[in-house]
């Protein structure tokens, strides 16, 4: 495969990616509502929450018209396809949380690649085109645990979940720069795969609130300009001093 791609051919990839994506999707919200033990209904709004909502925040956000999910009549049964397949297929839960964290990793690949593909397509800057396709990666899952009412795992403690697609975009942005689109479809799919197989495993995360008390940092700067020591008690006020 040549390293060059004209602008139908990406186009034409960047749609196979995102269909790809909506089926994942949806089969990973129809898991999401099997653990949740929905009925066949809440199967399939699950699964089409999940595998639609990513691209249709992209194309809101794009403007460009009606979101492709409503225009393209192989989105809604890609979405419903994945949603029944969960539906189906009852597997073990070692088994699918392996398979679930391979999916997942796949698919923030698949949508962070379309985003940032049709945001530059759009004739946007590359700092956009990293946050379409970042929310274009992310959005889809959570919306689906926000209809849950779960905490989003974009959030935090997910294994760099947001980490990977801001990566992915990034990459792919670079390579269309330098006119290698399909390098950097790829090296994006399997980057975002092994990066976040990666931080799976070793537990990798982004840190949390750090420990820094201003209030102390403050009260020791107040007490070295009175000419204190930095290890010096707080002064008492009156009302604190006891007989």
């Amino acid at each position: 495969m040549t390293a060059w791609l004209s602008p139908a051919d990406v186009n034409m990839v960047a749609g196979y990616l995102d269909l790809a994506g909506v089926l994942i999707c949806g089969l990973l919200g129809g898991a999401v509502a099997r653990a949740e033990g929905l009925d066949l209904f809440g199967y399939l709004v699950v699964g089409t929450v999940s595998g639609l909502g990513g691209g249709i925040i992209r194309d809101t956000l794009l403007q460009r018209g009606t979101p492709v999910a409503l225009t393209d009549a192989a989105y809604l049964p890609t979405a419903f396809a994945g949603a029944f397949l969960a539906f189906l297929i009852a597997i073990g839960e070692e088994h699918w949380h392996r398979l679930f964290t391979a999916l997942d990793a796949a698919v923030l690949g698949f949508w962070a690649i379309s985003g940032a593909q049709k945001t530059l397509a759009a004739g946007l800057a590359w700092l956009p085109a990293v946050l379409v396709g970042t929310v274009t990666a992310v959005g889809g899952g959570a919306v689906r645990d926000l209809l849950l009412t779960r905490i989003p795992a974009v959030l935090g403690g997910n294994g760099l979940y947001a980490t990977v697609a801001v990566v992915v975009s990034g990459l792919y942005i670079v390579c269309a720069h330098f006119r290698i689109p399909a390098l950097g479809i790829v090296g994006g799919v399997l980057g975002a795969v092994l990066l976040r197989l990666v931080a799976n495993r070793r537990g990798w995360s982004l840190p949390g609130g750090l420990p820094l008390e201003p209030s102390r940092a403050l009260a020791r700067m107040r007490r070295r300009s009175k000419g204190g020591r930095p290890s010096d008690p707080p002064e008492e006020f009156p009302h604190d001093r006891r007989d």
